[in-house]
Formats: structure tokens, sequence, C-alpha cells
């Protein structure tokens, strides 16, 4: 069991090792790639991929269970990263990356509501405002005029949410014993499916001589095998084994990861705010997950008082 645990948490850092550092990949194709080209041609890639490893076919045992599926595929896939796309067109790399690692917030308050399997304490609150003061010192860092929420950090906020309903969903999958490639493939499916009517509405082109550009061809081998096929991968095969909010808890490293690839590769400044709001969102993040004990009546009790 203990070995079983250890894989679980080694894949969840492998996943957020490589998903830190999608933004940039994400941020450098947008210079000749549209947020719709680059995930339709991602995700047509890691199917593919996904095929040839594992060709077998998922025989869903219950029809209702096809429904998760199809909710899979379109939060998951089309949703979230056509959101998170988009948002790097008017954001930073590392504003969004930052802004992601709110995802444990949503998927606590999701799993509570819809899966009841942990109770929500007074820690959880105390985190969440601590690191949305975070999240707004990083979002302005480098901003002479305070404003109210950019586009761009708004429409990765909105991205964090549509990925919490995602991790309920694949938990739900995963309950019901399925293989994890098969359902990562059917997820797949589904997701390039409803992404289909977008690529008209935002006017997708093949336009292969950009692929004759080698950084161009290897951002997108990178995002397709790297953080479509084996990341979905890993991180369902994560939340299978140690459950939807301790695989979150990994998320906490993305801003980390992100901000710094974000300097070395893009050369993004990180200003005195940048640096006091990624503190202040880890240290958040880490305070909602941390049991705090408080005195009541000679008693020891965890949480909120009853």
């Amino acid at each position: 069991m203990e070995n079983k645990i250890t894989v679980g948490n080694l894949s969840a850092f492998i996943t957020i090792l490589i998903w830190g550092t999608t933004y940039i990949s994400t941020k450098i194709l947008l210079n000749d790639f549209s947020p719709i080209e680059i995930l339709f041609l991602r995700f047509v890639m890691g199917i593919i991929v996904l095929k040839v490893i594992y060709p077998y076919r998922l025989k869903v045992t219950d029809r209702k269970h096809e429904r998760l599926f199809v909710g899979a595929g379109l939060c998951g896939v089309t949703l979230y990263y056509l959101l998170e796309n988009i948002a790097l067109t008017f954001s930073m790399a590392s504003n969004v990356g930052v802004i992601s690692a709110i995802v444990p917030f949503f998927t606590a308050i999701l799993t509570y509501l819809f899966l009841k399997n942990e109770p929500l304490r007074i820690n959880f609150f105390i985190g969440f405002v601590v690191a949305i003061i975070g999240i707004f010192l990083i979002s302005f860092s480098g901003k002479t005029n305070f404003q109210l929420s950019p586009l761009g950090d708004l429409l990765a906020v909105a991205a964090t949410l549509v990925w919490a309903i995602y991790s309920v969903l694949t938990r739900k999958i995963s309950s019901h014993g399925y293989n994890t490639i098969q359902t990562t493939r059917r997820v797949f499916f589904y997701g390039i499916l409803f992404m289909i009517p977008s690529l008209f509405l935002f006017d997708f082109k093949l336009g292969m001589e950009r692929f004759a550009n080698p950084v161009n061809l290897f951002n997108l081998v990178f995002l397709g095998l790297g953080a479509s096929a084996l990341c979905f991968v890993t991180w369902n095969f994560a939340i299978k084994i140690l459950g939807v909010i301790k695989t979150s808890i990994y998320i906490y490293l993305v801003p980390v990861i992100t901000v710094i690839s974000a300097m070395i590769v893009l050369h993004e400044p990180m200003t005195w705010l940048a640096a006091l709001g990624t503190f202040l969102t880890l240290t958040g993040l880490f305070i909602s997950e941390t049991n705090i004990n408080f005195k009541k009546k000679g008693e020891l009790v965890n949480g909120l008082t009853e």
C-alpha cells in the first residue's frame, strides 16, 4: 500500500513539474498559433499517442458513466485549456501560473458539496484569504495604476473553477475501476469533439509552414506528448490513488515553477510585489491544508467548532 501511495505522489509531482512549464511553451507558440490551434493540435497528438500505447477499446459498464466522460472532456480539455490559452494572450505567463494555484480551494469546495469526503475547516478560509491577497499582488505587480482584475486574470480564475469540476468528475470515474489510459483517451475524445465547433468560430488553419520552425515543433510535441498524453494519465492515476484533495495539493508548486521558468525563458521581471504575492499565495495554500487545533471547553477539536 505504501509503495502504491509513493507511486501516486511521484505521478502527481512529475505532472506538476511538466505542467508548471506549459505556460511558457504556450506563450511562445502564441506568436504563430491561435489559442484554439494550439489546443486542438496538442490533444489530437495526445489521443493518437495514447491509442498507439494502449489500443484496447474501453467498454463502459453503465450508460450513466458516459455522462461523466462527456463532462470531463468538456471541462478538463475544451473549456479549461481554451480559457487558459486565451488568458495567456492578455496576461503574463507568471500571472496565469500563480492564479492556477487556487484550484485546490475550488476543488475542496466541490468535493465537499458533491463527494462528501472531507469537511471544510476554518484554516481553509484563512488560507483562502491569504492566497487571494497574494494573487492580487501578482496580478498587479509592475503596474502603475491598480484596476479591477484584468481580463486575462479573470479568464485564468474561470479556468481554475472548470478544472476543479474536472477533478471531481475524474474522481467519480476512477471509482468505477476503469483503466486510466482508456479513460484519459475517452476524455480526450469528447474534449476534441466539443472543440470542433470553436475551430470555425476562431478561424482555425493548419498553416504547415509554421511547423518548419524547430521552436514551434518542439513546443507542440512537448505539449502533445508530455503535457497532454503523459500528464493526463499520471494526474488521473494520482487522483485514483491519492484522492482529489491530496493530489490537488501538488498544484501549490505550479507558481514557483512557472515564475522561475518565465524569468529564465521569457525574461519576465520578478518585482518585489510579485515575490511577495507568490509567497502569500503559497502560504495561504499551505495554511488551507494544515489542521489547526482549537480548544473548546477543555477539549481539543479540529477545524470548525460544532
